[in-house]
């Protein structure tokens, strides 16, 4: 077996789905590691070479031999290319999305595979490794400073990596506590959401499936001063902020559309068609009064440290088992892929 940690190429990400002590674990069943140089990366490279593993310049995947699994997180560059190895990262590419039919040819043509790790799911259909709770805590944080700027007549400004969570619930900690609806709040996003918000001092309203089960219209969503959406995009979701919003009577001044899905037709929130960033973390959707949206769509990156550590300890005992794709997680996972392409 030959896994390759590729570098990710995607601005302000320096997160990987692989530690060294994971690195060491792969090596010690007998495979062979190989650990792109990234300047970016959270973890020193040299960190990986003293558990055994191998250095490549970064970039250099696209080269390595045809049986290599090639590991990374976010997308790879659009330039067209061939896609010939099995590659283990976020697709984003089986839910309708604009760029979805581009990159799954890439694959068609080259023969290669997407093992998504979006879709890397246990019998009952539930993800085995995830970033969700760290999305939900810096989702929340970001969103409550929107609002607090927005008391300010403001828009929140650039946003950098937090050196640790503590950090950043001091900087989304105010004076004023904005009244807070979080809806998907039992899964792993709305965890941290919840987390966050009661480190800063307000209590949110909870909603899950049950408070969600009618499918609409929720008027009750446009009665707080923060939606954060913690339901992925899936056909048949309700939709909680329908694309009028802004001419209607509202306190709701604040989505945090964590869940981030503008350009998937089953978005449950209409007001806005594309994600933010760091550089702008909202998008102003209406006026008077205002309505801003914060859709960053790698908000775990801003605690790097934090969710690295947790994302990698529950991706490893899946990569152990790379050794069989026929069955468990990535089997289904193989499925997925070919039932899409």
């Amino acid at each position: 077996m030959l896994i390759w940690l590729r570098s990710e190429t995607r601005d302000n990400e320096t997160r990987t789905p692989l530690t060294p002590d994971g690195a060491a674990a792969l090596i010690a069943k007998g495979w062979r590691v190989v650990v792109e140089d990234d300047d970016h990366r959270c973890i020193d490279t040299k960190d990986y070479t003293d558990v055994g593993c191998d250095i490549a310049p970064a970039g250099s995947w696209i080269d390595a031999p045809r049986d290599a699994i090639i590991l990374g997180l976010k997308e790879l560059p659009d330039d067209g290319t061939h896609l010939s190895h099995r590659h283990i990262m976020f697709g984003h590419a089986f839910k309708g999305q604009g760029s979805a039919r581009g990159l799954l040819d890439r694959f068609k043509v080259g023969d290669g595979t997407l093992l998504d790790l979006e879709y890397l799911v246990d019998g009952t259909g539930r993800r085995v490794a995830a970033f969700g709770y760290w999305a939900g805590f810096a989702g929340a944080a970001l969103s409550v400073m929107a609002w607090t700027q927005q008391q300010n007549d403001k828009i929140l400004g650039q946003v950098e990596t937090f050196p640790s969570a503590e950090d950043m619930i001091k900087a989304a900690t105010g004076e004023t506590k904005p009244g807070v609806l979080i809806i998907g709040a039992k899964g792993r996003v709305g965890n941290g959401a919840a987390d966050l918000c009661k480190a800063v001092g307000t209590t949110p309203t909870l909603w899950d499936m049950e408070e969600t089960a009618h499918g609409g219209p929720f008027p009750e969503v446009l009665e707080h001063d923060i939606l954060l959406n913690c339901i992925l995009a899936h056909e048949g979701a309700p939709v909680f902020v329908e694309k009028d919003a802004g001419e209607v009577d509202r306190k709701l001044s604040v989505i945090g559309d964590i869940a981030c899905d503008p350009d998937s037709a089953y978005s449950p929130i209409k007001v806005y068609d594309a994600v933010t960033s760091w550089e702008n973390p909202t998008v102003r959707a209406h006026n008077q009064p205002p309505l801003d949206v914060m859709a960053i769509d790698n908000l775990p990156s801003l605690l790097p440290a934090e969710s690295t550590q947790d994302f990698a300890a529950q991706l490893l005992p899946h990569l152990l088992d790379l050794d069989d794709l026929t069955k468990g997680v990535w089997g289904r996972a193989v499925a997925t892929f070919r039932n899409h392409v």
